[in-house]
């Protein structure tokens, strides 16, 4: 049985290992609450098994001086570009050590199995976070549907609406929270943070960088008059997305210079939802897409009457609010207008 403990022994140091840069990555770098509780529990949960192990005859079986596996190492190991590659690496090594320690544990600890078991689907689904989170600027060029959620605007709550939006075709969700007090605007962003968690949105917070960070939102919405992009980052965990209001073509090429992950230009069509300005037609949303390379959100009073007059004009992305969230049935409202974009 020797042998059998040191494989045990050997694949629960893995674990916990994977499972601490897992952490880390959670903790400091993302600051995400859900990534670094779900990977606290998995450390506990497998501490749990460990007590069930003969743990003790584990650590006396361990060879280190004697382990081949020491001096061999693959052309990969050593190579990590980013945040991405090394939160990969440790989810990766954390899935294949609780395999082993599944499968040599059967005739050890064989009550253990079904909770490793569990625990090895666990461990996927906390890969799947890590990479969502840090990869999640990139994804943000496939937003189709864009919901500004505005609670004065919601006929029902803010979660159904949302819900509703998200089941219709929304692909982001943002928090447009103005007037509110702070600490109402911070609890309805944790929620709609944990519904597009949930669902594997895009969630974006308007305004409030510092809101985002509590939450860890997948990135912010700046206006003309608010920080500057770089400021704001600051807040920000790596990776997370910075857009930018625009309403001319100099303040696109503006952001751009910034450093914005996406602009939005509006408005397109006259809106009662912000004061933005006179509408800028789809004139302005051609000129925008010529000239700039980001993604670019059309916004501005888009119906599902007028939807197909900005995709017509070239708009990839559609930014709505009141169409969705004051709708009698904001989930018909929402796939009405997806069904519009190609």
């Amino acid at each position: 049985m020797r042998e059998v403990y040191r494989i045990l022994d050997a694949n629960f140091n893995r674990a916990r290992e994977a499972l601490r840069v897992a952490e880390d990555c959670g903790r400091f770098a993302l600051n995400d609450p859900a990534i670094t509780q779900m990977a606290k529990n998995l450390r506990s949960g497998l501490q749990e098994i460990l007590s069930a192990m003969p743990a003790d005859e584990m650590i006396a079986s361990r060879d280190t001086a004697g382990d081949i596996g020491t001096e061999i190492t693959s052309p990969t190991e050593p190579k990590r570009e980013n945040l991405a590659d090394v939160a990969q690496a440790a989810c990766k090594r954390l899935t294949e050590s609780l395999r082993t320690i599944e499968e040599y544990g059967k005739f050890v600890a064989p009550k253990e199995i079904l909770r490793i078991e569990r625990m090895r689907y666990d461990a996927y689904t906390l890969e799947q976070r890590l990479q969502d989170r840090l990869a999640v600027a990139g994804r943000f060029a496939q937003v189709r549907l864009y919901v500004l959620i505005t609670p004065t605007l919601c006929r029902g709550s803010i979660r159904e609406t949302s819900r509703a939006a998200i089941a219709g075709g929304a692909d982001a969700i943002q928090l447009r929270h103005k007037g509110g007090c702070d600490a109402e605007c911070l609890a309805i962003a944790a929620e709609l943070r944990e519904l597009t968690d949930e669902t594997g949105k895009i969630f974006i917070v308007n305004d409030r960088p510092d809101i985002a960070a509590m939450v860890a939102a997948d990135g912010v919405h700046l206006g003309q008059g608010d920080l500057p992009v770089a400021e704001a980052r600051k807040l920000l965990r790596p990776g997370a997305i910075v857009g930018r209001s625009t309403h001319s073509l100099d303040q696109a090429r503006g952001a751009v210079i910034e450093g914005a992950d996406y602009i939005s230009v509006g408005p397109i069509f006259a809106t009662t939802t912000k004061d933005a300005g006179p509408p800028v037609g789809t004139a302005l949303l051609q000129e925008v897409s010529s000239a700039v390379l980001l993604p670019i959100v059309a916004i501005g009073g888009i119906t599902p009457d007028n939807a197909a007059q900005i995709v017509a004009a070239g708009g990839k992305c559609l930014a709505v609010s009141s169409a969705v969230c004051a709708a009698a049935d904001p989930q018909d409202a929402a796939a009405a207008i997806r069904a519009k974009i190609s």
